[in-house]
């Protein structure tokens, strides 16, 4: 289920809610600002988090607000670079909020105002 390529290098399944339900969304910004981030990184990127349904955001202690519940966020990690050096890279694709954290990189499209934050 949900095997569809839809960009490049991503595949709908990576970003399904990982409670086993298959249930997905995803803002086309942010597959785009991603797909631009894998190629100026020249290296595959592993999305440890994508759609969170409420129940699992609950669960993963995740905020209230969370911009995975909107498809507009991703968790991701990328062999050979650390999330400092991957967060420098998003900051000059345009993502809007970035947290950074001691073994991946939150990454999303979030409307409005910027926010950056380690975790």
């Amino acid at each position: 289920m949900n095997n569809i390529q839809i960009a490049k290098n991503f595949n709908l399944k990576e970003f399904q809610c990982k409670d086993g339900n298959h249930q997905v969304r995803i803002d086309s910004q942010l597959l785009l600002k991603l797909q631009q981030l894998r190629e100026q990184l020249n290296a595959p990127i592993f999305i440890t988090s994508g759609y969170r349904n409420q129940e699992y955001n609950t669960k993963v202690g995740g905020s209230p607000s969370s911009q995975h519940l909107l498809g507009r966020a991703a968790d991701i990690q990328i062999k050979g670079y650390s999330p400092q050096e991957v967060a420098k890279v998003a900051e000059a694709i345009g993502f809007n909020g970035i947290g950074i954290y001691k073994t991946f990189l939150h990454v999303d499209v979030r409307r409005g105002t910027k926010s950056r934050w380690y975790g």
